[in-house]
């Protein structure tokens, strides 16, 4: 039996889709779990749309996610000789054809299906044309089975069978000398000895076309899989144009690999009731038995509850690191003298902070020096807010240690004093001391700033 071979085939057109992240993982887990070897092939036949950028840009998510590629990536461009040899081969041995229909004739023929409603296939004029045009550069059309029928033998989706007449004669190689994609594919897969291909079950109609290619150059077929498409909440196919559809829209909110890769790989695969995978459990247990057969529907609310957990059981130096990663790249520099200080202060900075922003906007001020008040939280230091605030500014230069046993008999005796509740004493000081009313605990806060700060912070004029 061959050594497992798979395959991850974007196209460097447009940035990485959810889903492709998502086909790239099962692709790779099933080769780490069968000991096989998982390829990156580049399809960048499209030369007006294909862009280097997008090129580096999908391997930079791959990387991030925590996929790599077993060897160099496959650039399909770079094999177009040995793609046109194949065509040749297939037009010798009677398997394609010369096409000379001009393209106002296909796009009557496409017309005049549309005004009848049935989907359009060319009409197999030049299958056996006698009269062959002289100022005309053909196409060359693969000459697809006309009559019985065809079985895909799906791992996921089981016997899937086609009427023959419903495949066209399919384009192989365009007019300018370049082949198409369903030629290419084909050619690739066998080139790289791919044994299983798993892609989403929107490329059924592709694995009939290239079945055939592979029956008439008589390869061995490769095992095919097709995974259900991701949609969206409303239960529409998730698109390119969707918000939350490609990589950079999570991570810029502050999803961390390790969550994001563990919710894609639940997205339609399960095994027995376990949620939570590390790494070496995904390749241990990854099977494709447990894909199922129906759409999955992205939720963004579960994406969060995934990335919280990750926050609340990751080594918090860890932890800093991504933050301090994903600030850089997303938000601001966190300056080198206030890390430690983030750093010490996560136990309560990540709390109920479901994405790396909830921290950074936990952080802030500690961050900033400069302490800004909106307008609306302004509005609620009236003046018993401002004589609360002074008298706590008194009773701190009276104490040595900033904790909540030195700090708790002075707020209780605020509260006391000023006829008022906890929210009554803590809303202001919060306010004061970060600059909005939300934020972690009025302990945490006052102990993080340390003493000095924190009197400068109620010093500061309210205006």
């Amino acid at each position: 039996m061959s050594k497992v071979a798979t395959r991850f085939a974007p196209s460097p057109t447009g940035p990485l889709h959810i889903g492709g992240i998502r086909t790239a993982l099962f692709n790779w887990l099933f080769s780490k779990n069968q000991n096989g070897t998982f390829n990156l092939r580049i399809e960048d036949t499209d030369k007006e749309r294909s862009k280097d950028e997008y090129k580096k840009q999908i391997i930079q998510s791959l990387k991030w996610i925590g996929i790599n590629a077993d060897g160099e990536e496959y650039v399909q461009s770079t094999k177009i000789k040995k793609h046109v040899e194949i065509v040749n081969k297939l037009l010798d041995e009677g398997f394609a054809y010369k096409c000379y229909c001009t393209e106002d004739e296909i796009e009557e023929e496409k017309k005049r299906a549309k005004q009848k409603k049935i989907p359009y296939i060319y009409n197999r004029k030049c299958r056996s044309i006698k009269n062959v045009p002289k100022d005309i550069d053909p196409v060359i059309r693969f000459k697809s089975k006309i009559e019985g029928n065809s079985t895909l033998n799906d791992l996921v989706q089981g016997k899937v069978n086609i009427e023959n007449a419903t495949i066209e004669d399919f384009i192989i190689l365009r007019k300018d000398g370049t082949p198409t994609y369903n030629l290419s594919a084909a050619a690739d897969d066998k080139e790289m000895a791919i044994t299983h291909i798993i892609r989403g079950d929107d490329h059924k109609m592709n694995t009939f076309k290239q079945m055939q290619i592979f029956e008439s150059m008589g390869w061995d077929l490769p095992t095919y899989v097709h995974i259900p498409l991701i949609h969206t909440s409303d239960g529409k196919k998730l698109s390119k144009r969707d918000k939350a559809s490609t990589l950079d829209d999570y991570k810029k909110i502050g999803i961390m690999a390790d969550a994001l890769r563990n919710y894609l790989l639940r997205l339609g695969w399960s095994f027995k009731d376990k949620e939570i995978f590390t790494l070496d459990e995904s390749i241990k247990h990854f099977n494709i038995e447990g894909i199922g057969k129906s759409p999955s529907k992205l939720d963004m609310s579960r994406i969060l509850s995934m990335n919280e957990h990750y926050i609340k059981h990751i080594n918090e130096n860890e932890l800093y690191n991504q933050l301090n990663k994903y600030c850089e790249i997303y938000k601001e520099k966190i300056p080198n003298e206030k890390g430690e200080k983030i750093k010490s202060s996560l136990s309560f900075l990540k709390n109920k902070a479901k994405t790396l922003e909830d921290i950074y906007n936990n952080s802030k001020y500690i961050i900033k020096d400069k302490v800004t008040v909106n307008q609306d939280d302004l509005k609620l230091l009236d003046n018993k807010a401002k004589k609360i605030i002074s008298e706590f500014s008194n009773n701190i230069l009276k104490i040595e240690k900033l904790n909540k046993e030195s700090l708790e008999p002075i707020i209780n005796d605020l509260i006391k004093s000023n006829e008022t509740n906890f929210k009554g004493v803590g809303q202001p000081l919060r306010i004061i001391l970060t600059g909005s009313k939300f934020g972690p605990g009025i302990y945490d806060i006052i102990g993080s700033l340390g003493k000095k700060e924190l009197l400068k912070r109620l010093g500061n004029k309210i205006t």
